[in-house]
């Protein structure tokens, strides 16, 4: 971990992530895909019968990328980035 992680209350470290270009602090190790959509849009997600939201990821533990799934979760660490992007398929 890097010299800026902090122990947080329940003994997790803090570390910092990117969200759409955004730093974030998050205590704990996994993130849902709910949570890292929250962080995007600031816990008001678009939300409608036609929008699709997509939540890629990169810097990951041993430099893993990939997608986040809909009630899926990812194993965070210090400097990973998260991209997620709303569409609308209408």
């Amino acid at each position: 971990m890097s010299e800026n992680s902090e122990k947080s209350n329940h003994g997790n470290m803090t570390v910092t992530i990117i969200v759409n270009g955004r730093e974030k602090k998050v205590a704990g190790d996994v993130l849902s895909f709910e949570q890292v959509v929250n962080f995007a849009y600031d816990n008001n997600p678009p939300s409608g019968p036609n929008v699709v939201i997509t939540v890629t990821y990169g810097k990951g533990e041993g430099g893993k990328q990939g997608t986040l799934l809909p009630g899926g979760t990812v194993t965070i660490k210090n400097g990973m980035i998260f991209n997620v992007k709303a569409t609308d398929r209408s």
